[in-house]
């Protein structure tokens, strides 16, 4: 990487914020590796997302703020910090999903269960992240009367039958949901609020 900012102009010229778009798609396209490739076709796309960490980490190298070893450093302090169960004597907890939620919001002094929950997911994806937090810190939410098991392919038909049904109606199906996922967001802002 070193090489190739000094004599690709390409590279030379790249920034963090022109890096981002190659960021999105190199993660989209291990998802895809993952979900219908090969195993070469996963080795391949993990060596592309792994070169945008490395790209990112070279920049803020030059400027002074970190490098990849930091990078490195970093996970590793934070994956030993968050397992007491593997690294310490701690017992395994009963919940391993709430208290690595729980050790996250006391590390980065999280006072929402929202907070760090990135805005540009997608309206499913931030719903489920939003829903599994809120969980996870006990927020106490209102839940619907009964909530039926479905299956994959039934919540995936659904989901299609929904978004058919938003076009026919003239509506966009990922605005729709994400002005519920914005109510459940107060939901979530009020329940807090009132269990202070």
């Amino acid at each position: 990487m070193h090489r190739l900012r000094a004599d690709c102009p390409w590279d030379a010229e790249q920034t963090h914020a022109s890096l981002v778009p190659y960021l999105v798609e190199e993660a989209c396209e291990v998802v895809e590796a993952l979900e219908d490739g090969t195993t070469a076709d996963q080795r391949e796309e993990l060596g592309d997302l792994l070169l945008q960490v490395v790209f990112h980490a070279e920049l803020a190298s030059e400027e002074g703020a970190f490098d990849l070893g930091d990078v490195a450093a970093g996970i590793a302090d934070k994956l030993v910090s968050r397992h007491p169960h593997v690294f310490e004597t701690a017992d395994v907890p009963e919940d391993l999903h709430a208290t690595w939620e729980q050790r996250k919001a006391v590390e980065k002094n999280r006072a929402s269960a929202l907070d760090g929950i990135p805005e540009r997911l997608s309206a499913l994806a931030r719903a489920a992240k939003i829903l599994s937090r809120a969980r996870s810190r006990r927020v106490p939410l209102a839940e619907p009367e009964a909530v039926e098991p479905i299956d994959e392919q039934e919540l995936g038909e659904a989901l299609v039958q929904l978004v058919r049904r938003a076009q026919a109606s003239g509506l966009d199906a990922e605005q729709s949901a994400r002005s519920a996922v914005r109510r459940l967001e107060v939901q979530v802002r009020d329940a807090e609020a009132a269990a202070r």
